[in-house]
């Protein structure tokens, strides 16, 4: 009974249907399937949402990317007001300080944005430091140099590039440094989009430059001070990768490869903090304080002899002590210098803010000393505590609002950096600005940072993969498949360091004085044009 009602239930749907869609299924072609018509709501709320999250991902996306555009256009806006206020609106030469004032904004942003990347890298890439925390440093040390040991004094010509005297006026003048300052600014700003580490004092150099050369000519140029600097970029990045290669060689010979790392680390690692806090007492001393004290040779070299001893002695217990909690693995011995790596990328951070904010106000500095005056150009300025405000904001800005993407690649991308890697970069930096400002060589912090990055990697390379000459054909059979795998074969085409920004690193380095040459000279041409 049960069975003959369940069949004429279902026969029953069945001639319904077919009544619905009809026999030969021709009338019913149009109406939508019963099970499509059960799922399809069901699907289409799942796409609903997902094209909900997609769009919702795009404009927080968006509005992520236009916020340090929004933040730094903020920050020029506050620039010029401030000016206009302080100046006046009527006062002669107003629009031309507020353009010097916007434009020099705009360079401090982008030296932020830039250049600080060197200091703070090797710390983020070793695992040190986390973004967030190397810009909340970084700004803190950049800002209190700038303000601190900036100097109340700057060149008005950057680096006796151009010697104007009486071959060019004052309003000539103006806009030579306001054209210089712009093509600089706008060619980092350039470097930073192709993620390109390239030197801001070579920039405001190509600027100067080439504001120069379209002012009066190229007898203005002193040529021997631009060989000097075209020499720097093959001698800053080979003196520096070198020095921490050769640093990178030694903590792996007397620690990392050593029978007993513990007790090696115990040995060596105060050794090296010591000479850390030397070389950067040194450094301080010749190039981070030298606007506000001038250290003979002989403070020089007593201050780093007195830092070496304090140093050493107040390591060897702090070693000693954390060295009981660790274990004899490299990864944990690696951690006995991250103490120093960040006091040394602090230092250099603070050494960066003291001389390059110049780079950029120096020219506003210029400018705002020639408004009102007829007579020569003067080769020093007084620069106004305003100025060095802006410069300092503006670098403390630009880090925190675009720094990330430099810092990533400097720490991150050229090669894997740990903390004996990277205190290796920051000794590099500090060593060689003392050797070639000892033997009168001009260097790039810059090139010396990210030519350290490549020398580091370059050694890993070099001991890590075989000599190919050595190999032999025999070499190639291996009695087990575990000695297969310890074969020098296996890793002989290993490369650690990323051939693609060597070559672009590299070429944005020889383009940026004449590219920001070129820049300025067309500047500088409209300028007068109007």
């Amino acid at each position: 009974m049960q069975r003959t009602c369940t069949a004429a239930l279902t026969g029953a749907v069945l001639d319904h249907y077919s009544v619905l869609v009809g026999h030969d299924g021709d009338r019913g072609r149009n109406l939508p399937d019963m099970s499509d018509a059960i799922k399809r709501p069901e699907h289409r709320y799942v796409s609903d949402l997902r094209r909900l999250d997609t769009s919702q991902t795009v404009v927080a996306r968006n509005l992520s990317s236009l916020l340090p555009i929004t933040l730094s256009g903020i920050f020029l806006i506050l620039v010029a007001l401030f000016v206009a206020s302080t100046f006046g609106i009527a006062h002669e030469g107003s629009f031309l300080i507020v353009g010097a004032a916007i434009c020099g904004g705009y360079m401090a942003l982008n030296i932020g944005a830039n250049d600080v990347a060197n200091n703070m890298g090797p710390a983020v890439g070793g695992r040190v430091l986390t973004i967030t925390s190397a810009i909340a440093i970084a700004a803190v040390c950049e800002t209190a140099g700038a303000l601190m040991a900036g100097g109340d004094v700057v060149k008005t010509v950057a680096k006796g590039i151009i010697a104007p005297g009486g071959a060019v006026s004052v309003m000539e003048f103006q806009y030579l440094m306001l054209s210089a300052v712009f093509a600089a600014a706008l060619w980092i700003n350039v470097a930073t989009v192709l993620s390109a580490p390239v030197s801001t004092t070579h920039s405001i150099v190509g600027g100067v430059l080439g504001g120069g050369i379209a002012a009066a000519g190229f007898g203005l140029v002193n040529w021997e001070t631009m060989g000097k600097i075209a020499a720097s970029w093959v001698i800053s990045p080979v003196i520096g990768g070198a020095i921490a290669a050769a640093m990178l060689a030694v903590i792996k010979s007397k620690i990392l490869y050593a029978p007993r790392r513990l007790e090696a680390a115990r040995t060596w690692v105060p050794v090296l903090i010591a000479l850390m806090a030397a070389a950067f007492a040194a450094y301080m001393a010749m190039k981070g304080l030298k606007h506000v004290w001038k250290a003979s040779t002989l403070e020089i070299i007593a201050i780093s002899i007195a830092a070496f001893v304090l140093s050493w002695v107040a390591a060897r217990p702090y070693v000693t002590r954390k060295a009981a909690k660790l274990e004899d693995r490299r990864s944990h011995i690696n951690t006995l210098f991250d103490f120093p790596l960040i006091i040394g990328a602090a230092l250099l951070s603070f050494a960066h803010g003291a001389n390059d904010v110049a780079n950029a106000v120096g020219p506003l500095a210029a400018v705002v000393s020639t408004i009102g005056t007829e007579g020569d150009i003067v080769a020093k300025v007084s620069i106004p505590l305003w100025v060095m405000v802006v410069g300092a904001l503006g670098i403390a800005i630009g880090l925190a609002t675009f720094g990330p993407k430099l810092i990533k690649v400097v720490g991150e991308q050229i090669t894997r950096l740990n903390s004996p890697r990277a205190y290796c970069v920051a000794m590099s930096a500090a060593i060689t600005v003392l050797v070639a400002t000892s033997f009168g060589l001009p260097v790039s912090s810059t090139h010396i940072a990210v030519g350290a990055v490549f020398g580091v990697g370059f050694l890993r390379e070099h001991l890590e993969n075989p000599n190919r000459r050595k190999l032999r054909p025999g070499h190639k059979l291996n009695a087990t498949a575990e000695d297969a795998f310890k074969s020098p074969n296996v890793r002989m085409n290993r490369y650690l360091v990323r051939r693609r920004f060597l070559w672009s690193i590299a070429a944005a380095w020889i383009i940026t004085v004449p590219a920001t040459a070129l820049l300025a000279a067309i500047v500088y041409t409209l300028l007068q044009s109007l």
